[in-house]
């Protein structure tokens, strides 16, 4: 989903810009509430893997790609605010040292991926995970839904961006088309890793999950009124 440059025209990319970097300040204050000594290596162990997952990019339509986004992977991890800047710093360095996609366009692209990606990936696997029973191995298929979903959304909203300031030749129709049958293929992808990436942390160290927190406090409450009895 990495955006070229001009594939946008500027009011647009400047419109993002401005979103991006709002998006950014405020998952800045919001990753203090999240890390701690435990869990800020893993979010450098979290930004190394979406770093690796989209690598794999697919062709989709006029200059634009399709890859694994992996913000509901981050946020269930580490959290929305922290997903949010792992995210970030991996379009940054993509952007920076790996032409992929452009500097003009790193503001769409961290609007996409990190903020969309994260944020609709979070809210999903909170919406799913409140309605499932409160257990541990129930934290794995929250967060592949939220990954399912989170890819599509996310290409919706690219074409929305598309059709308000998009300069390539082709109908907004046509792109829709394109990236969401494209998007939906990759989110049943994206869904089948982050389900098993959190499934194996869950199991072996809940305790590094952020999205494990409330199923856990939830256990301890239990363990403490027993004993009390």
């Amino acid at each position: 989903m990495h955006v070229p440059d001009g594939f946008l025209d500027a009011p647009t990319s400047i419109a993002t810009g401005v979103v991006a970097a709002a998006g950014v300040a405020v998952a800045l204050r919001g990753a203090r509430r999240e890390l701690d000594d435990r869990t800020a290596p893993m979010a450098g162990l979290v930004a190394t893997f979406v770093f690796a997952g989209q690598m794999m990019n697919f062709p989709v339509a006029a200059g634009t790609s399709g890859h694994l986004l992996g913000g509901a992977l981050a946020a269930v991890l580490v959290g929305p605010y922290t997903a949010v800047l792992c995210v970030s710093v991996v379009l940054l360095v993509q952007a920076l040292f790996m032409a992929d996609g452009g500097i003009t366009a790193l503001g769409t692209n961290v609007t996409l991926m990190a903020i969309v990606g994260s944020v609709v990936g979070w809210l999903v696997f909170r919406g799913v995970q409140s309605i499932l029973p409160k257990r541990l191995s129930m934290v794995a298929p929250a967060a592949a839904v939220g990954a399912l979903v989170s890819v599509p959304v996310a290409a919706v909203a690219f074409t929305a961006l598309f059709a308000i300031g998009g300069t390539a030749p082709v109908e907004t129709k046509t792109v829709l088309t394109a990236m969401v049958s494209w998007h939906v293929l990759i989110g049943i992808g994206e869904a089948v890793v982050t389900g098993l990436v959190v499934g194996a942390v869950t199991a072996v160290r809940p305790d590094l999950v952020y999205g494990a927190r409330r199923v856990l406090a939830t256990r301890t409450l239990e363990i403490r009124k027993v004993g009390a009895a």
